[in-house]
């Protein structure tokens, strides 16, 4: 009897359209939190003693990672090749494995000391541990 005046659901509509302006201005995630959906995925936390970050990126060869700090920013940039192409004849109905050119970008603390970075890649993981200066860790005073 009652027929909408749309034809979709407008509400459906305007909360995509407020996810898809919230991830284009989520550009650059810093230590305080991360936008989502960005590759790799990262994990950024820390210690009082270093900033620890985990960038997700199973199939690459870390020869291949270009990880960089300059001016308190750290860059983790490569290329993804693509996978295997389907078999002649096949159609492919859905395709999410990401392939092509990244780079993510972390402001970092200004705490850190870009001299003191460790970095290491074991099962798709991309672990990097930057140290933060001694005069910044907390130390406990005596009481004479």
């Amino acid at each position: 009897m009652y027929r909408s005046l749309f034809g979709r659901d407008l509400f459906a509509d305007l909360d995509r359209l407020q996810r898809d302006m919230q991830q284009a201005f989520d550009l650059s995630p810093s230590i305080r939190g991360a936008a989502r959906g960005g590759y790799p995925a990262l994990n950024v936390g820390g210690t009082p003693q270093s900033v620890e970050i985990y960038a997700f990126a199973p199939g690459l060869d870390p020869s291949a990672i270009d990880v960089q700090i300059d001016r308190g920013l750290l860059t983790i940039a490569g290329e993804r090749l693509a996978g295997a192409a389907p078999a002649e004849g096949a159609t492919v109905h859905i395709d999410e494995r990401f392939s092509g050119r990244f780079r993510r970008v972390v402001s970092l603390p200004d705490d850190v000391d870009p001299d003191a970075v460790s970095a290491s890649y074991r099962d798709g993981v991309l672990h990097l541990s930057i140290r933060r200066r001694e005069s910044a860790q907390p130390r406990r005073i005596e009481i004479h």
